[in-house]
């Protein structure tokens, strides 16, 4: 009877304790469902955290690259693209330190809006610029024909004027030279001696000219012997630092149409050889020729 009375507590206890391990059972698992469900939701809490933070990030660095672009477009606005690029650089440095994203988020906002801005301001400046060019380039254009049709006329004022000048200026034909005696009645003999000879006849013709400017023209002659010698006044005078010897001046009235002049010079004990007349205009040798005495 005791012993019945033993079994049936043991079998009790074993019950109460078989309970109790099912509830302990029991409450550990939901305890480890519960810290399971923690941990992820911790884990996509961070996920979340993190992919925000690469988000950022990556907007930093293209607002950073977009400075760089802006500063290298030489801009009046470089010294306050550069300041604001600092921040950004400053903001990205902050937020790979890992500071959370309320630290950061006003701040990423105000250099958006910063940047929008002034992006918006160098774009107005680049194409204000561009238009200023164009239109420089479309005035240098204009300029520059202009400046060739100016340059055109004074290269045809400067053609004319010289063909004009050259139009003016007289021309001597006909330069002939011949060795005479001359008898006591006046009668001129030619000759070729030398020992024959005490007067030499010069001639030419000034040719007809409309544009030329008449009146009185001056021709220097020069006679230059056998032996160098200049014959005749043998005066001298300066054109352009130049010193002229001339055996005599003519001085011949002209009036636009052909002209025929004839001068003397005497002499006598003339030299044989080649002689050399030559005829100069204010310097500038005109005409010349030479002929021989035996």
């Amino acid at each position: 009877m005791e012993s019945n009375q033993n079994n049936s507590k043991l079998k009790a206890i074993i019950l109460i304790l078989s309970l109790l391990l099912l509830g302990s059972m029991a409450y550990m698992f939901k305890m480890s469902s519960d810290s399971k469900k923690d941990i992820e939701l911790s884990e996509g809490k961070y996920d979340k955290i993190l992919s925000e933070k690469e988000l950022v990030l990556n907007d930093l660095e293209q607002m950073k690259a977009m400075y760089d672009s802006e500063i290298a477009s030489n801009t009046s606005l470089k010294e306050e693209l550069e300041a604001e690029k600092a921040k950004v650089e400053a903001l990205i440095v902050r937020v790979k330190k890992g500071e959370s994203v309320a630290n950061y988020k006003n701040d990423y906002i105000r250099l958006k809006r910063e940047m929008d801005s002034l992006v918006a301001e160098n774009t107005k400046l680049k194409e204000e610029n561009l238009m200023l060019n164009k239109n420089l380039d479309s005035t240098n254009v204009v300029l520059d024909e202009s400046k060739k049709f100016n340059d055109t006329l004074v290269n045809q004022n400067e053609k004319l004027s010289k063909t004009v000048e050259k139009g003016q200026k007289l021309v001597i034909v006909n330069l002939k030279t011949i060795a005479v005696k001359e008898r006591s009645s006046g009668k001129q003999i030619e000759t070729e001696k030398a020992s024959r000879a005490d007067k030499l006849k010069i001639s030419f013709t000034i040719a007809e000219n409309s544009l030329a400017k008449s009146g009185e023209k001056e021709y220097y002659v020069q006679v230059i012997d056998a032996a160098n010698n200049v014959l005749g006044d043998k005066k001298s005078v300066t054109f352009n630092d130049k010193l002229l010897t001339y055996s005599f001046i003519s001085k011949v009235k002209f009036e636009n149409n052909t002209v025929d002049v004839y001068e003397e010079l005497s002499g006598k004990d003339f030299a044989k050889g080649k002689y050399y007349i030559n005829i100069f205009s204010k310097g500038d040798l005109v005409a010349n020729t030479t002929f021989d005495l035996r």
